[in-house]
């Protein structure tokens, strides 16, 4: 997972709507079910995947809330934490 790629999507859809984002995730988890893709492009699609997935976890942090950057920093701390398990 990349921040500054969360953050840009923590800020589209604070201008526009999370559905946006809900439904690209959609269309990109399709994608992976190509046969033909190889190892890389699967790898680029899960990035991307990840990557929604965090903004819309922050999003949800933040409707709650939470001040994005705080939102931001708990999001990153939990999964820096799940990784080092």
């Amino acid at each position: 997972m990349k921040l500054p790629i969360i953050k840009h999507l923590v800020e589209f859809i604070a201008q526009n709507d999370q559905d946006y984002v809900l439904e690209t995730i959609e269309t990109l988890e399709s994608l992976t079910e190509v046969p033909s893709l190889k190892d890389e492009e699967l790898d680029v699609l899960g990035e991307l995947i990840s990557n929604m997935y965090g903004a819309v976890e922050v999003d949800k942090l933040v409707k709650e809330g939470m001040e994005r950057k705080e939102a931001l920093n708990i999001f990153m701390k939990r999964v820096l934490g799940s990784i080092d398990k």
